[in-house]
């Protein structure tokens, strides 16, 4: 890859089950993305443990030894960022979507179970500075589904002691997020990483105007079905110049806006890298550029003659975001407790189809949730008791 995108700055590994694993989570492997975890420990009852995992753990001795490979083979002129699940997100993989009631009706439980992750990923990001990685990024999707009372009560200070304990070990920060977290972005700010990356649900230009106010460098967010996978070469270059004209390159680094679909062409990167270094260039070979637009039939259910509620889940892919993953799962223990009183359906954002079905429904955030048609939850994984209530008004 490097010698094919020549990208200034690679991640080693996007996985956030590596640490949920060695942990007692069980994952479900697929042939064309991450795995993803399947069960929950701390399901049914509040446990706790105090395990930190080890270097010989788990998949931890192939990610190790990758790299430092790869620090030894092209670190020299290539950041290598080492990916670290973050305290939400391992929160939620060992507790499963209870957490998010945990929040607000167990909060001593909550609070030492987001310390105890916490401590997770300080580990983690030792194990990966001492393997060579310049930048430690510390992902956790779901910040983008709670509130920022929520991040402000739970999340700040953890956020700030990780980053704090990355910088004491000479390596730089990094907070990715999925997702429309807008409303979080000045706290994660106050968090203090070196930089910020944002997916395709956040404009560029409000988060750049927002992270500058911090010195804070600004990562994303090239569209990752809409424009790197169904765009073409020239769609990607677009995207680029765009956001260059848009907020200048001061504090910005362009990237994918999240992990990238196994399928996209190859063209594609390549346009982008060559859109990076070259823009003034390609910026003049895009002067007769014309979007071509797909046009495609979508017949949307009668939400006002359906026979029973149903709820309608829109995912970039369940099985590859942590958000829409526990979006969608918290939507599956509602259907489990109504049964065949409701309907319940998910469309994957990696479909064409699905794409035009969304912005024939005015959704303008992932993931999120409607009922009969009308968004109810945009961003924002719901309690499950609210989903129950909101479901009954259907009934």
């Amino acid at each position: 890859m490097k010698k094919a995108y020549y990208p200034d700055g690679m991640p080693v590994i996007f996985d956030l089950q590596v640490e949920a694993e060695i942990l007692g989570c069980d994952l479900r492997w697929s042939d064309k993305a991450p795995p993803m975890v399947v069960n929950h420990p701390f399901s049914e009852e509040m446990n706790f443990i105090e395990k930190i995992p080890e270097q010989g753990e788990g998949r931890l001795p192939i990610i190790i030894d990758v790299m430092k490979t790869l620090k030894k083979a092209i670190g020299d002129d290539t950041a290598l960022f080492g990916l670290v699940c973050g305290p939400l997100t391992l929160a939620s993989h060992l507790r499963g979507t209870n957490f998010y009631l945990d929040l607000v009706i167990n909060p001593e439980y909550a609070t030492d179970l987001l310390s105890y992750t916490s401590e997770v990923a300080k580990a983690m990001s030792t194990f990966y500075i001492e393997a060579g990685m310049d930048i430690i990024a510390v992902v956790d999707p779901v910040v983008s589904q709670i509130s920022p009372n929520m991040f402000n009560s739970y999340l700040k200070n953890e956020f700030s002691n990780i980053f704090s304990n990355i910088h004491s070990q000479d390596a730089f920060s990094s907070f990715f997020v999925c997702g429309d977290a807008t409303k979080n972005l000045d706290l994660m700010c106050k968090s203090n990483p070196n930089s910020i990356f944002v997916d395709e649900n956040i404009d560029m230009v409000d988060a750049h105007e927002i992270l500058s106010k911090y010195n804070i460098i600004l990562g994303g967010n090239i569209p990752l079905t809409t424009t790197m996978l169904f765009g073409t070469q020239q769609d990607n270059m677009k995207y680029v110049v765009d956001l260059f004209d848009q907020i200048g390159k001061d504090n910005l680094i362009i990237a994918p806006g999240c992990d990238m679909p196994y399928d996209i062409p190859f063209e594609n990167v390549v346009g982008v890298v060559e859109a990076v270094q070259e823009p003034d260039l390609i910026r003049k070979s895009l002067e007769n550029y014309h979007k071509k637009e797909i046009d495609l039939e979508i017949e949307l259910p009668n939400y006002h003659k359906l026979h029973k509620p149903l709820i309608e889940v829109f995912t970039i892919d369940s099985e590859v975001c942590a958000a829409c993953g526990y979006m969608l799962e918290t939507a599956v223990d509602v259907k489990k407790k109504f049964g065949d009183k409701i309907d319940l359906v998910e469309y994957k954002w990696i479909k064409l189809e699905n794409i035009h079905r969304a912005k024939k429904l005015n959704i303008e955030h992932l993931p999120c949730i409607l009922i009969n048609g009308e968004v109810k939850y945009s961003s924002i994984i719901p309690a499950k008791d609210k989903l129950y209530n909101e479901i009954e008004k259907y009934l």
